[in-house]
């Protein structure tokens, strides 16, 4: 039960600083633009986490395979 709780508050974290952004920034010319804005708020909201999701790696790991034309590994 705590993992579930536990997962479910960083979910609703991470959706309620996502939504932020989006409220700021208003609008978008077209949905390559939202999306660019995603990715790179999601970039930004996971460098301050202190410890990775439970199976982070080898969802990263399948991201890699299906998106390597836009996958990009972070920057140290």
């Amino acid at each position: 039960m705590r993992r579930v709780i536990d997962t479910t508050n960083a979910l609703e974290s991470v959706h309620a600083q996502l939504r932020k952004i989006i409220k700021t920034r208003g609008h978008f010319p077209s949905d390559e633009a939202a999306t660019k804005l995603i990715g790179l708020a999601l970039r930004h909201i996971t460098a301050k986490w202190a410890r990775g999701a439970i199976h982070g790696k080898t969802a990263m790991r399948h991201f890699a395979i299906l998106y390597e034309d836009r996958f990009l590994a972070p920057q140290t």
